[in-house]
């Protein structure tokens, strides 16, 4: 038998004590009085509480993004924010850092720590005056978001990476699915061929959020939004964004009415280009493929038994529902 000093492992839970103790410390708070794992998704949220104040620490997962991706979204947040967008933005540590490094038993994790975001998400779900403030703030976002610049790198939002990458990632579970996998080859051909002649310029190519949708927002009883989760942030198409929105609201069964209104607040702000209207579809598409590499990725850390052959039949299904001339319609 080997033995070894520790097991390796792919994922560990931060003690929230040593959290405190180590990280929250080299920030300028008042006393902790608790600090709590609150959420586990694509990164770890611990709530911490001081007499005062609320915040989130974020740690992300060893597996989902490294120092550079983690860089680059806190530096966009902190743009945003001095540029008076309603973001939730990253403190700065005592030493003018805006994220810790972890050294995690599976390797380097990244800690950023948020004051929490004022209000609640919508109760049950988007109401039609939430979802035109959303879009109206999607629609800042992107204007101001085309001046961030930043030497930091990470991986833009691209056809290849959106669709090529997550065919490389989704294909092994496909490979005896000859039928299902001809589909998605030549359902991905198709997308590309859609929204291949929208420039990747401005004002077309500019910061996407990556994840717009209501579970990521909160709204104040005086009707204050505050955006934030910009794990899946990067340069990117501005319709990938809007596409994005309109996979997981009508997964979610945002009636048409809401999402309608959430365009009409995009459109106060932003002027889509008849390519960029008749080009959401696709981009809707690519927003269903995208998010089921990412949830493959996260099946090691989370659960690989889901990974059967229902949810392989659920997203395929899903996928032809949003390739099909009614596809609003569900």
């Amino acid at each position: 038998m080997v033995k070894r000093d520790t097991f390796p492992v792919i994922y560990s839970t931060l003690a929230p004590q040593a959290l405190v103790n180590d990280v929250v410390s080299q920030y300028n708070l008042d006393a902790v009085t608790n600090c709590l794992l609150w959420h586990r998704g694509l990164s770890d949220i611990y709530l911490v509480e001081t007499c005062q104040k609320s915040y989130v620490l974020r740690v992300s997962h060893h597996h989902w993004r490294s120092q550079s991706d983690v860089q680059f979204e806190l530096e966009l947040l902190d743009f945003l924010h001095r540029n008076c967008l309603p973001v939730a933005y990253p403190l700065y540590t005592r030493d003018g850092e805006l994220l810790v490094t972890i050294p995690a038993l599976e390797g380097d994790r990244y800690a950023a720590l948020f004051p929490y975001a004022p209000g609640t998400i919508p109760l049950g779900d988007l109401n039609i005056n939430q979802s035109q403030t959303l879009g109206k703030t999607l629609g800042q976002l992107h204007k101001i978001g085309s001046k961030f610049k930043t030497n930091v790198q990470r991986q833009p939002l691209t056809t290849e990476y959106l669709l090529d990458e997550s065919l490389r990632i989704i294909a092994p579970f496909l490979q005896n699915r000859i039928e299902d996998m001809a589909y998605l080859e030549n359902a991905i051909a198709k997308i590309k061929c859609q929204v291949g002649n929208i420039p990747q310029q401005e004002p077309f190519w500019s910061i996407c959020w990556g994840d717009p949708h209501s579970g990521n927002v909160h709204f104040t009883r005086e009707h204050q939004i505050t955006l934030f989760d910009f794990d899946q942030c990067g340069y990117g198409w501005r319709a990938f964004d809007l596409g994005k929105f309109l996979q997981v609201s009508m997964s979610a069964g945002i009636s048409r009415q809401t999402r309608d209104a959430f365009f009409r607040g995009y459109s106060e702000v932003q002027s889509l280009t008849r390519e960029e209207w008749e080009s959401l579809q696709a981009w809707t598409q690519t927003a269903h493929i995208w998010v089921w590499s990412i949830n493959i990725n996260a099946a090691a850390v989370h659960c690989w038994s889901r990974l059967d052959d229902s949810y392989f039949n659920r997203r395929l299904e899903r996928l032809k529902r949003l390739s099909s001339r009614d596809w609003q319609l569900f």
